[in-house]
């Protein structure tokens, strides 16, 4: 093998240029297990797609809904009641309610409300927060925040997803159990108070409107998956800005332009430098997936930036997931990432492109750029 290529596939996220090793893992045919990770190993598109669609493969392990370090706070109770991280039949109407609900967001208009926040936050030296808190702050006021409130929920949101790594330090995951509380409040306050109804457009309004659609009516399941859509927010459309702004300082100057080169390169980069590059799934009870025997309690690993450059993928995107734990905010992801580019295109001078510098966050399934 290749001396260059990452040590294996927790590596690759955060290496330098790890696409001719996921080239070389879509390649092989079937799951392979990883002997060092511990892990059975997905990587060619029919294999990630038939693990994601398998009712075996659970995307929690079924002796740890919530990750132990925050099952004993806000944070855990919040985690515990999304339904991207629950199975069953008691979460399809919550499922089905926010799919609804983010199928009727007019993504152009997300889009242009991303380059009007991403205008109004850009600091020439400011672009490693930057990328945080444009796209959050849009989807907060698209829920029907304020933007008075919008650098607060920001910091919340940022102080809340420091406790889904798993090199979380304590004092981090005390300030996400408070920045969850705070999260909850101002929900609370929103939809008991004048947001909606000063708002009826916004997102927030078409999520009640579907709920009670569906006879979703558990409040506090509500209010947690309006906390997950933020958080969803947060990281992967950072990652996916952050990885569209390297894409663009790769561009020759003269080739940089309006917004429809701007929404092609978000498209690019969310298939070719996804923001998630992997993920995993839980073995509940003993079964074979294309012919490989796997057992209850083993993990396998959906090395899904490997499956985006299988050709016999048929050009499917993998990093916003596939099956019943598809993300169904993809499309709004890339409005807000390109409405982001767009703004950067417009303040910032070229020269700061040109010298970038930058490394990968630690991560074992995001390859976010943290710019110095």
């Amino acid at each position: 093998m290749n001396t260059t290529f990452p040590q294996d596939a927790l590596a690759a996220v955060t290496h330098a240029d790890p696409y001719p090793y996921y080239d070389a893992l879509a390649a092989v045919q079937g799951l392979r297990f990883d002997a060092g990770l511990g892990l059975w190993i997905a990587a060619g598109a029919a294999d990630v797609m038939a693990v994601m669609r398998h009712p075996d493969c659970r995307v929690r392990p079924l002796a740890e809904p919530v990750p132990a370090a925050i099952a004993a706070g806000a944070a855990g109770q919040v985690f515990g009641a999304l339904v991207r991280m629950n199975e069953g039949e008691r979460h399809a109407q919550p499922k089905l309610a926010l799919q609804r609900a983010l199928a009727g967001v007019d993504t152009e208009g997300a889009r242009l409300r991303a380059r009007r926040i991403g205008g109004h936050l850009w600091r020439d030296d400011g672009l490693a927060s930057w990328m945080f808190e444009v796209p959050v702050s849009a989807m907060a006021s698209l829920l029907g925040f304020a933007d008075s409130q919008l650098p607060a929920v920001a910091a919340w949101m940022g102080e809340f997803v420091a406790c889904l790594s798993p090199y979380s330090e304590a004092s981090q995951i005390g300030r996400a159990h408070a920045a969850a509380l705070s999260l909850l409040a101002g929900f609370e306050e929103l939809m008991r108070g004048a947001g909606p109804s000063a708002a009826p457009g916004s997102l927030l309004s078409q999520v009640i409107a579907e709920a009670q659609v569906v006879g979703w009516s558990e409040s506090h399941g509500l209010l947690a998956n309006l906390v997950g859509l933020l958080s969803q927010t947060y990281e992967a459309t950072a990652g996916l800005i952050g990885n569209s702004v390297l894409a663009l300082a790769r561009q020759p100057e003269e080739e940089r332009s309006g917004a429809e080169d701007a929404a092609m390169l978000v498209r690019a980069v969310s298939r070719f430098d996804p923001p998630i590059q992997n993920t995993r799934r839980f073995v509940a009870r003993d079964c074979e997936i294309n012919g490989t025997p796997l057992l209850a309690g083993q993990t396998v690993l959906l090395v899904l930036a490997a499956a985006n450059r299988d050709p016999r993928g048929e050009g499917r995107e993998f990093g916003f997931g596939h099956g019943v734990h598809a993300c169904p905010g993809q499309a709004l992801a890339c409005a807000f990432a390109t409405g982001a580019i767009e703004a950067l295109m417009a303040k910032a001078h070229p020269d700061s492109l040109r010298t970038l510098n930058w490394s990968y966050r630690r991560s074992p399934n995001a390859r976010i750029p943290l710019f110095n």
